[in-house]
């Protein structure tokens, strides 16, 4: 499969710059219809509708390899008010399958502006559309889940509704995608500490596989004097142990974790070397599998930079930035033996506030954690840049003959679901159940 067909499944896209009058719609596989004009390139653009909540960072959004083979709705109504610029993207390329706004400025004003939102997309053959009610679509997808959709612009546009429809539901779902291996580098490359204010020697090195990682992630661990050596998907623990790490992360990406084997069982390979290990996003939910619990898909995923997250092992609330639409199937309450019974307890050490979604965990007997956020964050927040040096801890304990968990001790800090209301997210025990039900028909 092609670059092109996974991350947008588009068809006759044009880089032509788009016009007021050009006709555009978004047709969601329920048969509802969103009509407005085209952004960007015209043409098809198919992939599963899900929505953002972040008021800014657009720019690092639609360059983040996780929003492969989707379309991509930003809740704030102004988009595109600074540009884009070369600095900000979060990888090589606009990776969104598609791109829907309300009110996209007439015209950049930054002083950091290179080019117009409009323009890139154009350049990069990304369709989007234009003066459509986000609003009522967001609240369409969280009563009714995402699901595929499509965007139709130019004279795609024009076709039957019949046919856009039938062209939506010929496309492929997500459950069951495998796309990391597809957004991922092909050859490995090594971040320096040096070159990202690092004065001193270097402190560690690690190995980090690449599953769609944003390019802050390596900045990050570079800014604390961590060697980064980064390699594809499809790295063995040969090519691991090649590069004598002291400690192992997995970072984020698309598709369905349930497709991840090659993933879990190198890093079940690693566990069993007691090498530490950090996992973010698609690097939690591997670490879940990797123990013996399972993934499912929630109702409408969290995406933006406005989600609040309790670390249950100090009581703090933190504010992060998220984007993941299936998540790990793990007791919440306390430490529990892994399934994988090698690998000891594990607890969960970080839960969504919004419905109780798992959003780390931490192993207690072995260096092993991860957290299903993003704490890179480059458009911020910043809340959860301790989880770095979290990590640099958890490898010099390991390298020290420490116990191997660091982390102070749980606090009773639960956060009970209380229901939910028709304005609210549904509990993630309530996504888990309908998920669970759903495949048993």
């Amino acid at each position: 499969m092609t670059e092109t067909q996974v991350t947008a499944e588009k068809v006759d896209a044009t880089p032509a710059v788009s016009t007021p009058t050009s006709p555009a719609a978004l047709v969601l596989e329920d048969g509802r219809i969103f009509r407005g004009t085209s952004y960007g390139a015209t043409g098809t653009a198919l992939g599963e509708a899900v929505f953002a909540t972040g008021m800014t960072g657009y720019q690092e959004t639609i360059t983040d390899p996780s929003y492969a083979r989707q379309l991509v709705v930003q809740t704030a109504p102004h988009i595109g008010n600074t540009g884009v610029n070369s600095e900000d993207a979060e990888s090589r390329r606009i990776w969104v399958a598609g791109y829907i706004v309300r009110d996209a400025a007439r015209r950049p004003s930054n002083w950091r502006s290179e080019r117009s939102l409009d323009e890139e997309l154009v350049e990069q053959g990304i369709v989007g559309i234009q003066g459509v009610d986000t609003r009522a679509i967001t609240r369409h997808l969280r009563e009714h889940k995402t699901m595929r959709a499509g965007i139709f612009s130019g004279d795609a546009a024009l076709a039957t509704e019949k046919e856009l429809l039938a062209a939506v539901l010929a496309s492929a779902p997500m459950e069951g995608a495998r796309l990391a291996e597809e957004v991922s580098v092909d050859e490995a490359y090594v971040v320096e500490p040096k070159d990202h204010g690092w004065d001193g020697d270097t402190r560690f090195s690690i190995a980090a596989i690449d599953l769609g990682i944003k390019a802050m992630t390596p900045v990050r661990f570079a800014e604390r004097g961590v060697r980064v050596h980064v390699l594809p998907a499809t790295a063995t623990l040969e090519d691991v142990k090649a590069v004598n790490p002291d400690g192992f992360f997995m970072s984020n990406g698309p598709g369905d974790p349930a497709t991840a084997d090659a993933q879990v069982k190198l890093l079940r390979s690693v566990l069993d070397e007691k090498l530490p290990y950090f996992g973010i996003c698609f690097g939690n939910q591997i670490l879940g599998r990797a123990l013996g619990f399972g993934t499912y898909k929630l109702r409408y995923g969290h995406r933006g930079i406005n989600q609040p997250v309790m670390d249950r092992r100090t009581g703090k609330v933190e504010i992060t930035s998220q984007n993941h639409g299936f998540a790990v199937d793990a007791p919440l309450d306390g430490a529990t033996q892994a399934p994988e019974e090698r690998y000891g307890r594990v607890e969960v050490s970080h839960v969504s506030l919004n419905d109780d979604v798992v959003e780390g965990l931490a192993c207690l007997d072995i260096p092993a954690f991860s957290v299903q956020y993003h704490p890179e964050a480059a458009a911020g927040p910043h809340d959860a840049a301790y989880l770095f040096d979290r990590f640099i801890e958890l490898m010099e304990g390991t390298r020290d003959g420490r116990t191997a968990n660091l982390s102070k001790d749980p606090v009773d800090a639960k956060h009970p679901a209380e229901g939910t209301n028709t304005d609210g997210p549904n509990t993630g025990a309530e996504d888990k159940n309908e998920n669970k039900t759903e495949d048993k028909k």
